[in-house]
């Protein structure tokens, strides 16, 4: 069985939203991100989709402590890892590396319980692909100081010679090349852009990174190549994605196991080939039949659904699909469904996901 990275349990992020009546001042809470659980194994992919205001950026932000969680645990699961230190070039980074193991000994940290340098020492085991290549990129800074800077500001690294080093190496895995360390982030195109960003998530040695949107700014050919390049670096370096995204096409290709996000909480979350090929959640079953077969004589019908996506400061009682919902009986108005599991890796909120089959066959 594959090693757990990161266990996340009953998350919940809200934000405070203040509004002026006449006399006085009212403070309701959105709730953006209202009590998700799942666990990342080292390695391995998971892919977030979901509507658009539905909440899939701020859990990547919340698990990377971007933002406070408002409640619940992320739990980092380290372990020693002196075997990677013999493979890193440079002495300062083995350094650094065998000081955080002091201060990290192997086994699980809760990220909400570190702050200051506690919390800046750990960075380097997380990461970001922030989802627009160009207004990411500091344009008056050259690539090489780009990518370096995640090493410095860590305090990985101080040495120049060692720091070129490295970005050289992780350019390369990157297909960059020597040349592209001396030019500013304009002179590239967008698909050169993302390797760019990969590039710095990437040149600390991270455990584990959220890919935000990474390829929805790109053409499908270049989605195809910053995707294929993600599956080869997680061959190399063994590092472990959140995949957040809204083309289901994308996310069957790269992920290992599919969460999908409603409102602030999670309808359904399964290996990619069951979710995909056996959903079980109406709002799975909805957005899945949505993408486009390869096949032009391969019925294509998607479900149309009713309405809009609610708001999170009012979301409805019960389900918070039962608004959109097709199959929606009395029940799902009045009670919140469970968070459950059907079998051992697949896990449905619904009251009656046993009664549907949305099953289709994997030629289709």
């Amino acid at each position: 069985m594959t090693e757990t990275l990161i266990e996340v349990k009953n998350l919940q992020v809200r934000f405070p939203v203040r509004s002026k009546k006449l006399f006085r001042t009212e403070t309701t809470e959105l709730r953006a991100v209202d009590g998700v659980s799942f666990d990342i194994k080292r390695g391995e992919t998971v892919g977030l989709v979901g509507e658009s205001g539905s909440g899939k950026t701020t859990v990547g932000r919340a698990i990377l402590r971007a933002i406070d969680p408002s409640a619940g645990e992320v739990i980092f699961h380290t372990r020693n890892d002196e075997v990677d230190v013999a493979h890193i070039e440079g002495e300062e980074l083995r350094k650094f590396r065998q000081h955080m193991n002091l201060v990290f000994k192997a086994g699980p940290v809760q990220l909400s319980s570190l702050s200051g340098d506690m919390l800046r020492m750990f960075r380097p085991r997380m990461s970001l692909v922030f989802q627009d290549p160009y207004s990411s990129l500091n344009p008056r800074m050259t690539v090489r100081d780009i990518i370096a800077e995640p090493l410095v500001a860590s305090g990985m690294m101080s040495n120049r010679d060692e720091i070129d080093a490295r970005v050289r190496e992780i350019a390369a895995r990157c297909k960059l090349n020597l040349e592209h360390l001396r030019r500013f982030p304009h002179a590239f195109s967008g698909g050169q852009r993302q390797r760019i960003c990969i590039a710095r998530a990437l040149v600390s040695r991270p455990d584990f990174v959220v890919c935000d949107e990474s390829v929805s700014a790109l053409d499908v050919s270049i989605q195809a190549e910053i995707v294929n390049l993600l599956k080869d670096l997680q061959d190399e370096m063994g590092v472990a994605f959140l995949f957040i995204a809204h083309d289901l096409s994308v996310v069957a290709q790269i992920s290992h196991r599919v969460a999908v996000l409603y409102v602030g909480k999670f309808v359904e979350y399964a290996p990619t080939e069951k979710l995909f090929f056996a959903p079980r959640h109406p709002y799975t079953h909805a957005l899945l039949s949505a993408v486009p077969r390869a096949d032009p004589d391969a019925d294509f019908d998607p479900i149309k659904l009713t309405g809009e996506i609610p708001n999170p400061l009012a979301a409805p009682s019960g389900c918070r699909f039962h608004t959109r919902c097709p199959y929606a009986r009395p029940r799902c108005s009045a009670e919140e469904p469970d968070w459950r599991a059907l079998d051992e890796d697949h896990f449905v909120a619904c009251h009656f996901a046993e009664e549907f089959d949305f099953a289709r066959p994997s030629g289709h």
